[in-house]
């Protein structure tokens, strides 16, 4: 992997840098299945429903997909909706109590092999930001202790104040490279979600890295991804000296 030829290094942070993509879809399968257990005729939500409808994208949009999915109609809801409430907003919230509980619980280790990148690429100087649609982003950082490797990190939070579309739009990654002084054709993006793919093919950017945790190769590659790994270890760079870095990008 040369990564002189990039000026940035733009990550999605569950599933990427951390495996707490498994503490989220477990979050939403509890949520989504209790919700689903009150409508009769209702299927129960699956693994495969969270890839196709939830994955990397903001948190209600990803109630809206699913919802709509299963043709199941619910109001949208105020802001102030508690988790109590059977509203889209209040779906969305509800699923964020049950994620704070196991991240509190269990706690979170990040990735080796993504540690080994990032330590990697802060030594060639490689500026390096979080682009996660999730508004936990930086207590998952801290819980992980990798919060130093970042300049910036752009989470739910903070684009829906600045009013940026989530993924699978790239504003959330324009906006990221843009902070750290880069042009989208010479910032990486790596991410593990179909949407999030989508939204670094759709922003143009230099390289988009789709890094299979279960998503599979083909769908990210179909999704525009230019190459997919299952590690981040394989984008070491040349000279990192156990020639793993084998991308030739």
């Amino acid at each position: 992997m040369f990564w002189d030829r990039y000026d940035a290094a733009l990550f999605d942070l569950d599933g990427v840098v951390t495996p707490t993509a498994e503490v989220h879809m477990r979050a939403w399968a509890a949520m989504f299945n209790d919700h689903l257990a009150s409508i009769p005729g209702q299927p129960p939500y699956t693994d495969q429903d969270y890839f196709d409808y939830v994955d990397g994208k903001p948190r209600y949009d990803g109630v809206r997909t699913f919802l709509l999915a299963r043709g199941i109609p619910l109001p949208e809801g105020e802001p102030t909706d508690g988790p109590e409430a059977e509203t889209v907003i209040g779906l969305g919230n509800r699923k964020n109590d049950y994620f704070a509980k196991v991240l509190s619980d269990e706690g979170v280790e990040p990735y080796p092999g993504s540690v080994r990148l990032l330590d990697a690429l802060r030594e060639l100087g490689v500026p390096m930001a979080i682009v996660s649609s999730s508004r936990n982003a930086p207590a998952v950082l801290a819980a992980a202790g990798v919060t130093d490797y970042f300049q910036t990190v752009m989470h739910g939070g903070i684009a829906a104040e600045r009013h940026l579309a989530g993924k699978p739009a790239p504003d959330t990654f324009l906006a990221a490279a843009e902070t750290l002084g880069a042009t989208a054709d010479r910032a990486v993006v790596l991410e593990d979600a179909i949407s999030g793919v989508q939204a670094g093919r759709a922003g143009d950017f230099g390289l988009v890295v789709g890094v299979d945790r279960g998503a599979g190769a083909n769908a990210l590659t179909e999704a525009g991804a230019d190459v997919v790994v299952t590690d981040l270890v394989e984008l070491l760079p040349d000279d990192a000296g156990d020639g793993q870095g084998e991308v030739s990008s």
